[in-house]
């Protein structure tokens, strides 16, 4: 085994992997890594990444070779590589497309060209019920009814399957994209958005599958895009209404759609038309808990021949169940982050499809197309006497204590004379905690009871620069356009929530119009509380996307100190 200390990685038998941040050679080998690798910890000096079976299958299915993943660790490992290490990424990795779902006219069969893992999956009792008859050596016939579940059960035996049957073309409908042959203002998309509706479209055919880019590189267009090259009636799920109306305004100014060919569905209004635009809450509401999800019947209210999940880290679990019914349809997830909190990562690729297309962050932002971030957690102290009923609480009301740590606007006010000319979000967790923060700044604020018309006008106030300072709930998380917001400042988060770090920090990553194309993120924590805990959990997303994050000790006698800085 060649050693060489000079290398950045340390590769371990368990396919953990160490990582020095220090590293000249940190940024280019990370870009690499974290295509095949999921980070687990970032501390200062060394990233842990853990190579899973799932990391290695996406990996494979965006066209990452082997090759690539091996040349990785070989060419970068200090103590070279375990053998057990470079067999295991082979043996996983080969398993994607082992099994393959093909289907000839109306029949559908599991087919390999492994006769042996053919034959192990007849044998589990737990598959049985789904399998029909065996066609020679290397097919079993399937009912297509079970195309969804089939895959959900074999991705939990540790075989995942590479789906190749058809679609169903759905109700015909042309799309058209404003370009420059139909409008004086043409519509373009930008070489990456190309290559992303490329990755979907599996030879020149839509099918199955995730594209994972960042806030602000205009998933919504990709979204369109797609539409356009399947010409077919859609159902576009997304996660609130602001989100509905935002994309209906996208599809009418970028497309050659009527207006009365794109339908809305949510609590207020039930319009099911071509295109049609609905939210995860209305389709998983009901009356009961032991009611049906009524509105679930939106899946065969038309022919659809694509269905969009927006911000597919947010699917319910109900509609993972409806979407297992309907695998013969074309289904496109986007969102900017796999992660989810209920771990049910294997179910979004057996059900949705696996990652086609995945755009580094950085990348974006050296190009650009997003702003150059920088994130910064402030560390505050509570007070004695905040202390003391922090020691004396359970451990749900010692996180809402930390997070409401009274301490904290003395940060906010700070903040806010740094970046006194720069439009500012803040945002965070608790309705009370906002409302006084709101009420001493004097600024408005938006939260989930506040009128959906009344949040847009503040919101286009913002955008014209009437408002310089608005106060969001986490109503705001997901799909507000606020194009110049250049800080924001969280005080309050959902405990170790690495996705909605993900959908906060998208608040201010969108290109700004004027001056430098810069904002900053800061996070506001209480010191040596479960929020500080919970804080170094949502850090490994703004680090595995290539964040500097320094963190600051606020000292509360001496309000403007900058105080003592360092890298995770």
């Amino acid at each position: 085994m060649k050693v060489d200390p000079t290398r950045p990685l340390i590769v371990q038998s368990d396919l953990s992997v160490l990582l020095e941040t220090h590293h000249p050679e940190f940024e280019s080998v990370r870009g690499v890594l974290s295509r095949f690798a999921d980070l687990i910890k970032s501390p200062e000096h060394l990233h842990m990444y853990r190579i899973t079976p799932l990391s290695l299958w996406n990996a494979t299915a965006s066209g990452m070779p082997i090759e690539q993943m091996s040349a990785c660790l070989q060419q970068n490992a200090k103590f070279g590589v375990p053998s057990s290490v470079l067999s295991g990424i082979r043996k996983y990795a080969n398993r994607y497309g082992l099994l393959r779902m093909e289907d000839v006219g109306s029949e559908l069969y599991l087919v390999s060209d492994d006769t042996v893992i053919l034959r192990e999956i007849r044998a589990y009792d737990s598959l049985k019920k789904y399998l029909e008859d065996t066609r020679g050596e290397r097919a079993i016939a399937i009912s297509p009814a079970y195309r969804g579940v089939l895959k959900q059960e074999l991705i939990k035996l540790g075989f995942p399957v590479e789906d190749l049957a058809a679609y169903r073309s759905g109700e015909f409908l042309p799309i058209q994209l404003r370009d420059e042959e139909t409008v004086e203002e043409p519509f373009q998309l930008r070489d990456y958005q190309k290559s992303a509706v490329d990755a979907f479209h599996r030879i020149g055919e839509g099918g199955s599958g995730v594209l994972v880019l960042p806030c602000g590189a205009g998933k919504t267009v990709i979204g369109i895009a797609a539409m356009a090259r399947c010409n077919c009636a859609t159902l576009i799920l997304t996660s609130n209404v602001t989100s509905v109306k935002q994309w209906k305004r996208e599809i009418l100014s970028k497309t050659g759609l009527a207006e009365d060919q794109v339908g809305e569905y949510n609590g207020t209004t039930k319009d099911v038309r071509p295109v049609t635009i609905a939210t995860y809450q209305i389709l998983t509401h009901r009356g009961k808990k032991e009611d049906d999800f009524a509105h679930m019947r939106l899946f065969s209210e038309r022919e659809w021949g694509l269905i969009i999940y927006d911000e597919v880290h947010l699917l319910p679990a109900p509609v993972f169940r409806a979407t297992a019914d309907i695998q013969a349809t074309r289904r496109l997830g986007l969102t900017a982050t796999l992660i989810r909190e209920d771990g049910r990562e294997e179910d979004v690729f057996s059900l949705v499809g696996p990652k086609k297309f995945d755009m580094a962050w950085k990348e974006l932002e050296s190009q650009g197309w997003i702003a150059k971030v920088t994130c910064q957690e402030v560390r505050v102290p509570l007070s004695e006497s905040d202390r003391d009923l922090y020691g004396a609480s359970s451990a749900r009301q010692q996180f809402r204590i930390a997070g409401e740590n009274r301490a904290k606007q003395q940060v906010i006010d700070h903040l806010l004379r740094r970046h006194a000319d720069e439009p500012t979000l803040i945002i965070g967790q608790y309705i009370d905690q906002l409302e006084q923060i709101s009420a001493h700044t004097g600024a408005p604020m938006i939260s989930g009871s506040m009128p959906y018309e009344h949040r847009e006008e503040l919101y286009d106030q913002f955008k014209k620069g009437q408002l310089p300072l608005l106060i969001v709930s986490k109503v705001a998380n997901f799909a507000v356009d606020l194009p110049d917001a250049a800080v924001a400042i969280q005080v309050s988060g959902s405990y170790g929530s690495r996705q909605e770090e993900a959908q906060r920090l998208g608040r201010i990553l969108r290109p700004k119009s004027s001056g430098a194309n810069a904002a900053v993120f800061y996070s506001i924590i209480s010191e040596d509380t479960k929020e500080q805990d919970f804080a170094m959990k949502r850090q490994l997303f703004l680090v595995e996307q290539g964040y500097e994050y320094c963190i600051t000790c606020w000292s509360p006698d001496t309000k403007d100190r900058k105080g003592e800085q360092y890298e995770i």
